[in-house]
């Protein structure tokens, strides 16, 4: 599963960024690479021009956005505001939620009051430093030097917006205020940003304003698509977050019935509140994770917690490899690629106990009686390889197709049916609100091979549902 995205213009700009690093000695080069994630050359391969632009060549596309993310976090090269946009910008459009259009940008900007999200001066200051206020003038060198030869000082946007909405308030609108920002032609990625930081707790310091502000917000995105909605919490106040609407129509899961070794015998012990048990048998075959699922999604942390409970095991990292163990035991030993995928996915990810848990064998659907007592009524498609249970409702199905999916007669005769059936399932499991990635069994056979394309699909995956790792 390659990385198609053309990241042309962004290693373009990244390499007129990095050019930078050129006032460093031979010497601190490569420490300098190491902490911008940029592969070391020896002092010996050319100029220190040549070496930054050898460098930077060893960069793959997929690597490339870790890399920009670096940079402007470390101070090994200067970053003028402008040119910090322009990377955020391009940074950012890869995962951006959606498109807004410049009519619900500004239907939007009608619609608040300014005196609400300025009661914080400090906080909404910040706020607009952070994506719209560049300290560049944009003159050029001459006319700077005739504004200092007459000994005048230039007027900053941080200076009208002192003037006209806090000093002389009334002066402007929210749309006046936007229109000066640039807020109207910004890019989609950069104005959601701004949207979730508006309503923060930073912002705005009062929770029944924040709840009042973003249904005004909501109002206005409904056209496209779009929503903020709580995805966890900062201090005690709730923390928002951009999404489109679509996902709002996924529930919280409740009994996640996986990593089994055999068709679990279920029974209710009360169908009203949904409660389940396993029945026949060793009750340890199948695992059922029966607690609320987080707004922040279901997490190692989440995992390990409930497995140290249920287990009564004393400590935390007995707690952690004892589950670990127990998932991989449950996975098909016919499935070479299935394994890799397991063991690579902990790997790349440590994995942190913030980061998604990664639930095998989940069932999907579940029917006491087989297909041939069902008949043509028999649901299909019982379990699935991979689940991910993101933030925001999210949920992620992530199939390892070997030969049998669409093979029959052991691999040696195509089978159209079987596949139908699956790019079938595949239609159902979207319209319920899962995303779905298949990976060919050869390209996870090998686990090297299976390492390096998690390495680069997991971050893409990841940018893309909006979830930190």
């Amino acid at each position: 599963m390659a990385d198609n995205k053309d990241r042309s213009a962004l290693r373009s700009l990244v390499s007129e960024v990095v050019a930078g690093l050129d006032s460093l000695t031979h010497r601190e080069l490569n420490p300098a690479f190491e902490q911008l994630g940029l592969p070391p050359v020896p002092g010996d391969a050319g100029s220190k021009r040549e070496r930054i632009k050898l460098s930077l060549s060893q960069v793959p596309d997929a690597e490339l956005p870790h890399v920009t993310q670096l940079i402007l976090e470390h101070g090994h090269v200067h970053v003028s505001p402008s040119r910090r946009y322009q990377l955020e910008d391009l940074l950012w459009e890869e995962d951006a939620p959606g498109e807004i259009s410049r009519k619900i940008r500004r239907e939007l900007a009608r619609a608040l009051d300014l005196s609400d999200l300025v009661q914080h001066h400090d906080g909404f200051l910040g706020l607009l430093e952070r994506f719209w206020i560049a300290e560049e003038s944009g003159l050029s060198f001459e006319e700077l030097e005739a504004f200092l030869l007459n000994g005048m000082r230039l007027v900053t946007k941080r200076d009208l917006i002192e003037r006209h909405v806090f000093r002389n308030p009334g002066d402007w609108s929210t749309e006046d205020l936007f229109e000066n920002l640039g807020v109207f032609t910004a890019r989609d990625a950069r104005f959601a940003r701004f949207l979730e930081g508006l309503v923060s707790a930073d912002v705005l310091l009062d929770e029944r304003l924040q709840e009042r502000i973003v249904s005004t917000v909501n109002r206005h995105l409904q056209a496209a698509g779009l929503e903020l909605r709580v995805t966890g919490n900062d201090g005690g106040y709730p923390l928002f977050t951009l999404v489109p609407t679509q996902l709002h129509g996924s529930r919280r899961p409740k009994n996640i019935i996986f990593a089994s070794f055999t068709k679990p015998d279920i029974r209710f012990r009360s169908s009203v509140d949904n409660d389940i048990e396993i029945v026949g048998g060793n009750s340890d075959d199948t695992l059922v994770y029966d607690r609320e699922i987080p707004i922040e999604g279901l997490r190692w942390q989440d995992l390990h917690a409930w497995w140290q409970d249920t287990r009564e095991i004393n400590g935390k990292t007995q707690a952690r490899g004892d589950l670990y163990q127990r998932l991989l035991k449950s996975l098909p030993v016919n499935s070479e690629g299935q394994k890799n995928f397991f063991i690579a996915y902990h790997q790349i990810l440590g994995p942190s106990p913030e980061d998604p848990a990664l639930l095998p064998e989940v069932w999907l659907h579940w029917d006491h009686r087989t297909v041939q007592e069902r008949g043509p009524e028999a649901l299909l498609r019982s379990r699935m390889d991979f689940l991910l249970l993101l933030p925001h409702g999210q949920r992620v199905v992530l199939e390892i197709d070997g030969s049998q999916h669409y093979t029959r007669d052991r691999g040696r005769t195509p089978d159209t049916t079987k596949y139908a059936d699956m790019v079938a399932a595949d239609r159902d499991l979207k319209l319920r609100g899962y995303e779905v990635f298949r990976f060919g069994h050869d390209e996870l056979r090998l686990f090297d091979d299976a390492q390096a394309l998690l390495r680069q699909f997991l971050p893409d995956m990841f940018r893309r549902f909006r979830v930190s790792i």
